[in-house]
């Protein structure tokens, strides 16, 4: 699967539980390590928990591997979903804000998960 249907799969993954503010970050020319960054809010615990089961189920049936999911036990505030190719940050608004995760990567623009379509390097 290329990047560009990957990273489809993941923000259509947020949305189906309700994820907000998706933002898809580009970070090839930064790391070797993964090609994108996709941070969301959830409004609670719970749906941070849930959003992050949701995307890491679409993956597993996509055929795609989990490397790993952090955070669940934590108390839901920030999970962290690692698949490889693309790490997924679900963060509550407080914790999304206080972290900041958009200026962390800001040398890669940072661009909405879904208006325009998505592309497979951002602008």
């Amino acid at each position: 699967m290329d990047i560009q249907h990957f990273e489809t799969l993941v923000v259509s993954a947020l949305e189906d539980i309700k994820g907000t503010d998706i933002r898809v970050i580009d970070t090839t020319r930064l790391t070797s390590l993964f090609d994108r960054v996709i941070i969301a809010t959830a409004d609670s615990n719970r749906q941070t928990r849930a959003l992050a089961r949701h995307v890491a189920d679409k993956a597993r049936e996509a055929g795609l591997e989990v490397v790993g999911i952090e955070g669940e036990g934590g108390g839901g505030e920030w999970v962290l979903v690692d698949l490889g190719g693309i790490v997924v940050h679900v963060m509550q608004a407080a914790v999304r804000s206080y972290y900041n995760l958009e200026e962390l990567w800001g040398a890669a623009p940072a661009r909405p998960g879904r208006p325009g379509g998505l592309s497979a390097h951002a602008a």
